[in-house]
């Protein structure tokens, strides 16, 4: 078994494990910084809506033209009073895109171009598009997105309960709001595929945060019988018995998007894939990040202000302190855990839920007093 595999078996048992649950402020932190700086860049630099949004003219040549896209670039752009988008196609024609243009703007810099790129007239065709169609496009996309988020919080709260569904609801927000705020620092253009790609890691993100619920669900059976392990302490086992599938489906989902995004898109020139690319990769990354460090901590949080968790949480550490001061170990004191581990509803792996990555489960019976029971 590789290295990873062993890691994953460990933690899975609870042999090992991070506390990811301890740590919670910190993840939290870094969340509200990230946010915060996506939402300043939205306000500031605003997001480069594309000519579907917008509208404006696309101009298409099948001959090869006599300057490089560079220079096209120039004269596009001069003509047209717009940053102009200047592509090469596969047959070595160009595809010229600038926003905000109407029908005579478009004939003029049709003519300018014409002379520029040495090409006549009517081999190039120019396509209008009207802003009312993406118009449309972004109104239905809010739409389901608003129905998804409704949906998204029904579901989890039959299936599980409230609280999971407003941390999954949280968590979500958090994607959407990181993955827009990158496309407005960096400049990339959105359109319909950038919706299509927002809409696509909202599935990614929520399946891989219902994961870690269901082993949480799990987990927190019968858990008001037992004096060994808070709540947060279950959690956080749940967070790491998935951890390591939850990284593998990460990185084998991220693979191909980032040979879209870097290799597609930067090196061979496919700027097309840009759009798409970019939201699929943040939105991803985004997603696994949300679901370990922001949506199973906020559970927690939210069930440790529920009464029966705060009274076994003061049960566990009274208990722990009591053994603490006897010199024992809490499982060789607490009865009512051999009891319940006897019926079968806790296993031995369970004793290792507090476990930090490194450290081994002690032995049964260490720090036991000789004679006593």
């Amino acid at each position: 078994m590789s290295r990873l595999g062993n890691l994953g078996a460990r933690l899975y048992r609870g042999e090992v494990g991070y506390d990811f649950i301890r740590n919670r402020k910190i993840w939290y932190g870094v969340s509200i910084l990230i946010t915060i700086t996506a939402i300043i860049g939205v306000a500031v630099g605003g997001l480069n809506m594309g000519i579907e949004f917008k509208g404006g003219a696309v101009f298409t040549t099948d001959t090869k033209a006599k300057i490089s896209t560079a220079q096209a670039t120039e004269v596009a752009t001069d003509a047209s009073g717009h940053l102009a988008i200047v592509q090469e196609l596969g047959n070595g024609g160009l595809r010229i895109q600038i926003t905000e243009v109407g029908t005579a703007k478009a004939n003029e810099i049709k003519e300018t171009l014409s002379d520029e790129l040495g090409i006549p007239a009517e081999e190039i065709n120019a396509d209008l598009v009207g802003p009312s169609w993406g118009e449309q496009i972004a109104n239905k996309a809010w739409t389901g997105l608003g129905v998804f988020m409704v949906l998204v919080v029904v579901y989890l709260a039959i299936a599980f309960e409230w609280r999971m569904a407003v941390a999954a609801l949280i968590a979500l927000i958090h994607d959407i709001t990181i993955t827009v705020g990158v496309y407005a620092l960096v400049g990339f253009e959105v359109t319909p595929g950038t919706v299509i790609g927002l809409l696509t890691i909202l599935g990614y993100s929520l399946y891989d945060t219902v994961v870690v619920f269901d082993s949480l669900k799990e987990g927190q059976k019968d858990i008001t019988k037992q004096t060994r392990f808070t709540y947060s302490e279950i959690a956080n086992r749940s967070i790491n018995s998935t951890l390591v599938r939850s990284i593998n489906t990460t990185v084998v989902a991220l693979l191909p998007v980032a040979g879209l995004l870097f290799i597609g898109g930067g090196v061979l020139g496919a700027g097309m894939l840009n759009d798409i690319s970019l939201s699929l990769f943040v939105g991803l990354a985004a997603g696994a990040y949300s679901s370990i460090f922001i949506a199973t901590p906020l559970v927690a949080d939210l069930k440790e202000r529920d009464p029966q968790m705060k009274a076994l949480k003061k049960r566990v550490l009274a208990k722990r302190a009591a053994a603490a001061a006897r010199g024992e170990s809490p499982e060789d004191d607490d009865l009512s855990y051999r009891q319940d581990r006897d019926r079968g509803q806790f296993t031995e792996d369970t004793e290792t839920a507090g476990a930090v990555v490194g450290q081994r489960q002690q032995p049964r019976g260490h720090g036991r007093t000789p004679g006593k029971r």
